[in-house]
């Protein structure tokens, strides 16, 4: 799949033809003073980032835009008044500067809060916290459970996604740079176990066991033992959703809504499928997340 907007309506290109006459009629600096929020809600629709990783935010083979992150955002925008919400596909690692070009504008895909990222877009409350495991070829040969293992291992290597957290949890543990191979999603991770490219591929434990779920029996790999200790610390990651610098606005509308809605039935019963409980509702906030 391309860099491609998932269902496309043509309700965005009736309203992209109306916001060019606005132009014309109104002037440019008067339409470019409309707020993102107050676009949206006058439009009723808005564009999201994915990255096409299961469970947090992908396309279902007929191009339908799924996930934990996808359908949170969908209930929160609905009580804001955003009914539509449309998919644009961006390889993990230009899911920022996606955002901050304007190709979209909110990240939905389970992205974790860390104080680097605080630095460049703003990021909501946390909607979920968890721990991390590795993809190992069936068995686990070498005996791979933790970065410790990769660590210790000098003939072991190992694979994470660019611009993840994994690869600062490698080299923080003691993994040497020349040993992780950095690669562009979930399924090129897979790859590279199964054709022992990489001993292991680092991701979040609910991600491995979708991946493995997904490849099938018979795929010849397995999920080593999730674990969070990460360089001698108890480390749970905690997803949300990011904005561009500037729309605070949007960002405060949106974490007004996700306040009463995480943690609650609705919410819970809703990415139950994603394979999320409550045992990962998230256990820290975004300011101490952000080390303010």
């Amino acid at each position: 799949m391309g860099r491609q907007a998932y269902r496309f309506s043509r309700r965005l290109v009736l309203a992209a033809a109306t916001a060019a006459l606005g132009l014309v009629s109104l002037g440019a600096g008067e339409a470019l003073a409309q707020s993102t929020l107050e676009r949206a809600q006058a439009e009723g629709f808005i564009r999201v980032g994915f990255a096409n990783e299961a469970p947090y935010g992908y396309a279902t083979a007929d191009g339908r835009l799924t996930g934990e992150a996808p359908e949170i955002a969908k209930a929160v925008l609905a009580r804001l008044g955003i009914e539509e919400v449309d998919g644009v596909l961006t390889e993990f690692g230009s899911l920022i500067p996606g955002l901050r070009a304007r190709r979209f504008d909110i990240i939905a895909a389970g992205m974790f809060i860390n104080p680097q990222r605080c630095g460049q877009v703003l990021f909501s409350e946390p909607t979920y916290g968890i721990g991390q495991a590795f993809l190992v070829k069936e068995g686990n040969p070498k005996g791979i459970n933790n970065y410790d293992d990769v660590a210790a291992n000098d003939d072991v290597t190992l694979a994470v996604m660019a611009g993840a957290v994994e690869m600062g949890y490698a080299t923080d543990s003691g993994v040497p740079r020349d040993r992780i191979t950095t690669l562009p999603d979930p399924a090129t991770g897979l790859a590279a176990v199964q054709a022992g490219r990489a001993d292991a591929f680092a991701l979040t434990s609910l991600a491995i066991g979708q991946l493995v779920e997904n490849a099938g029996a018979g795929a010849g790999v397995e999920r080593a033992e999730p674990f969070s200790m990460i360089a001698g610390e108890n480390t749970k990651g905690h997803g949300a959703f990011a904005f561009r610098p500037g729309d605070e606005d949007l960002r405060d509308a949106f974490n007004a809504e996700l306040a009463d809605f995480i943690g609650s039935e609705e919410h819970l019963a809703l990415v139950a499928e994603f394979g999320f409980t409550e045992a990962e509702l998230p256990e820290l906030t975004t300011a101490e997340l952000c080390g303010e």
